[in-house]
């Protein structure tokens, strides 16, 4: 099994706990079927920080990276519902991130995922992918976990949307490394140890890379939530 295409939309924010209730209930309601309605788009995921906070972490997985910036998710991004023009300023530090799938084995949704935010070292690309490669196919088979996926970001070249205007200045993440499991304490330890901004700093990565944990709030495909994509 992997990531159900070949791009994936990554996204990282903060949501204040005043704005949390309305939008869990239009991101699961509106924004989800919104978005699993364009052609492309295959499953949508969000998780909430695993320790309480504000942080969000969503990813869209796609058939291709042309996906993001055909005619029917421009449109959707130029003209956004009057609910997500209320929404959108209330996500803050946008980080979102654009993505070709370089690696990719095991399940994307379970009920805890680790994220890395990480760039590779000077002519380190193919040295850390390789290495990153053989830590991803351990997971599948690590207790605890269901499997990792490597992504990388490349901006489609497009005008900045309405919904970018709407948010301000969004951020990106380089790479993208993602462990997803069913159990948080080893997906802490493997962010202490061997996936640690300084482990993967041996391995070709730059200094800095940064880990989240997150746990599951929903998960969808446009079948699942009675949609037929285009």
């Amino acid at each position: 099994m992997s990531l159900l295409g070949k791009a994936a939309l990554a996204m990282w924010w903060d949501m204040a706990p005043d704005m949390n209730t309305e939008f869990q209930d239009w991101h699961s309601h509106e924004h989800f079927r919104e978005r699993l309605a364009i052609p492309g788009f295959k499953r949508a995921t969000r998780w909430s920080s695993a320790d309480g906070g504000e942080g969000v972490f969503q990813i869209y997985e796609m058939d291709a990276h042309e996906v993001l910036s055909s005619p029917r998710y421009l449109a959707h991004l130029n003209t956004p519902s009057p609910w997500s023009r209320k929404m959108m300023p209330h996500h803050r530090n946008m980080v979102r991130s654009q993505c070709h799938v370089l690696e990719s084995n095991g399940e994307n949704v379970a009920r805890h995922a680790l994220t890395i935010r990480l760039s590779p070292a000077p002519k380190t690309d193919d040295t850390l992918r390789s290495a990153l490669k053989t830590i991803i196919d351990h997971l599948v088979d690590q207790p605890g976990c269901v499997g990792g996926h490597l992504l990388r970001h490349e901006a489609p070249a497009i005008a900045q949307t309405t919904e970018q205007k709407i948010r301000g200045n969004d951020q990106f993440a380089d790479w993208v490394l993602l462990v997803i499991g069913y159990d948080l304490d080893v997906l802490k330890e493997l962010a202490a140890s061997r996936l640690s901004a300084s482990a993967l700093a041996q391995l070709g990565a730059q200094p800095g890379a940064f880990s989240g944990l997150y746990t599951l709030s929903f998960s969808a495909t446009a079948a699942t939530i009675g949609l037929s994509a285009g």
